[in-house]
């Protein structure tokens, strides 16, 4: 099964500068907890905004530069040369960025995504996708505290 997970702003926003909007502890924890063991495909400027290879996780890194290369990387040039790393029987996670998000839309069966309450300022985005084609499973409110700035929704989507 693919999976794209993310946290975005109700405007669909994901990031500026490489960086993310909002800091959200438990949105870590969940995002590890879901991740963990599996392969994670993300495209190069997102591997290189983590200050080091997530543990656990095998790194499928998305670049057009033919000579890239990383330690806790497995390198490949496309979406689809990053499937095809992935066990048939195995899930796999695409955690972005945007224009990997883009790509990994009509690929995806399920969505876990972060709802973030309010509209930011951003230089990268989700893709804007029909809700009608997608089924809410599972949603789960979260308020704000003094380790959230914001409310959020986690809301887990499956394809139909």
């Amino acid at each position: 099964m693919i999976t794209m997970i993310a946290a975005i702003g109700q405007n669909f926003a994901l990031g500026k500068d490489n960086e993310l909007l909002w800091h959200l502890p438990d949105d870590f924890k969940r995002f590890k907890k879901i991740t963990s063991h599996h392969d994670i495909i993300m495209g190069r400027k997102t591997f290189e905004s983590f200050p080091k290879p997530l543990p656990n996780r095998r790194h499928l890194v998305i670049t057009r530069q033919k000579d890239y290369q990383k330690e806790g990387a497995v390198v490949v040039h496309s979406l689809e040369e990053a499937l095809e790393q992935v066990p048939k029987e195995e899930d796999c996670f695409i955690i972005g960025g945007g224009e990997i998000y883009a790509l990994g839309l009509e690929k995806a069966d399920r969505l876990e995504l972060t709802w973030v309450n309010g509209t930011f300022e951003a230089d990268a985005f989700f893709p804007r996708f029909n809700k009608q084609n997608w089924r809410i499973t599972k949603q789960k409110f979260h308020p704000a505290d003094d380790k959230h700035a914001y409310s959020f929704y986690y809301t887990s989507y499956i394809k139909i």
